[in-house]
């Protein structure tokens, strides 16, 4: 069974970083790629960042393109997200979440397995 638990999210000011930890479980990394996607009140869920599993191809959001920074450590099949001068437009809940697929993560439509997701809110 597939099971993505976010950690890391908390109160911050402007300008100030994050890092957020996907922990996974259930499944190959070499075989997915994983995926952050944040929702804010009022606004639908969006895509911010990616990385396949087997090539650490990586993507990014233009809205956090500079910012922010995906990793992997698939030894320990763990996913973080390094989010660096944040704004409060940044301010949502992240999820992670998992799709089946080798080398490309940027179909972010296609997303099927999910986190309970990580609130990060960031104060001005």
């Amino acid at each position: 069974e597939v099971q993505l638990v976010e950690s890391g999210g908390g109160l911050v000011q402007a300008g100030g970083s994050l890092r957020l930890s996907c922990a996974a479980s259930g499944f190959s990394f070499d075989d997915y790629a994983i995926g952050w996607f944040r929702q804010a009140p009022g606004k639908e869920r969006e895509g911010v960042s990616c990385i396949s599993g087997r090539i650490g191809l990586t993507h990014y959001a233009d809205s956090v393109k500079g910012r922010f920074t995906i990793s992997s450590d698939n030894a320990k099949n763990m996913v973080y997200l390094q989010m660096n001068s944040l704004q409060p437009e940044d301010t949502a809940v992240y999820y992670c979440a998992a799709l089946r697929s080798t080398y490309y993560c940027s179909n972010y439509g296609q997303y099927d397995h999910w986190g309970q997701g990580t609130q990060v809110t960031v104060s001005s």
